[in-house]
């Protein structure tokens, strides 16, 4: 169950760069945004704090992050129109296979 928590908090993580990004613009705050960055933010800790009760610190910090990165990638190019190069996509996939190795290098 832990690793399902850790999951769900590295999807939560992808909430709050796009609330963050959304929150401000030349027009001035967007408070909807930033409370929803803080919501995602306080979610995704608090299910980080569960999962880290059964799996490694170093494990469960690299693997959050590591989701939430792939995720902010990805959903910049979906949202946002970032650049989606053959470049960005191959170190994505590292990023993805350095998560896998740390699953399957932890203990059960």
């Amino acid at each position: 169950m832990a690793w399902a928590y850790l999951i769900v908090a590295g999807m939560f993580e992808w909430g709050w760069p796009i609330g963050l990004k959304l929150g401000l613009t030349d027009a001035g705050p967007r408070w909807g945004w930033i409370a929803f960055a803080g919501l995602c933010m306080i979610a995704s800790g608090a299910l980080l704090l569960v999962a880290q009760k059964t799996i490694p610190m170093g494990t469960a910090y690299a693997v959050w992050t590591g989701i939430g990165a792939v995720g902010a990638v990805v959903l910049g190019i979906l949202l946002f129109s970032e650049p989606a190069t053959i470049a960005r996509f191959f170190f994505v996939g590292l990023i993805i296979i350095g998560i896998l190795g740390l699953k399957f290098a932890s203990p059960s």
